[in-house]
């Protein structure tokens, strides 16, 4: 597969892209993500870094303000941390923006990983 298509080395053509603060946060995201899930499969689509496990856990956008974690099925796994902070009014998603100097948690960021995981491997009906 060439580099142009391999998802891991287009995500970190972004991470260097990106640079300052928010290379930084989505290289860490990142890092966090494999280190909890170490099988997790790195895509790219519609742009931006994805991350698997039987269906998708999150998506790393960026934005001027933030970088954006999207949990595709977010409202369904539990948050007892409140790192959930965007789009809280929909009835499946769930994000976290990750603003400039924020911190995040990094052992409830691992927790949620794991949650999403564990959520698309018991419903396998929901992903198609």
């Amino acid at each position: 597969m060439s580099s142009a298509l391999d998802p891991a080395a287009l995500i970190d053509a972004r991470i260097s892209e990106l640079g300052g603060w928010r290379g930084e946060q989505l290289a860490r995201a990142r890092a966090w993500i494999r280190e909890a899930l170490p099988e997790v499969i790195e895509e790219w689509k519609w742009q931006v870094p994805v991350w698997s496990s039987q269906g998708i856990l999150c998506t790393g956008e960026s934005y001027k303000k933030a970088v954006k974690l999207t949990f595709p099925k977010g409202a369904s796994l539990p948050d007892p941390a409140g790192l959930f902070n965007a789009s809280l009014e929909g009835q499946t998603r769930r994000a976290i923006d990750w603003a400039e100097g924020a911190v995040l948690d990094e052992k409830a960021f691992k927790a949620l990983i794991r949650a999403a995981a564990a959520f698309n491997a018991a419903a396998p009906a929901l992903r198609r």
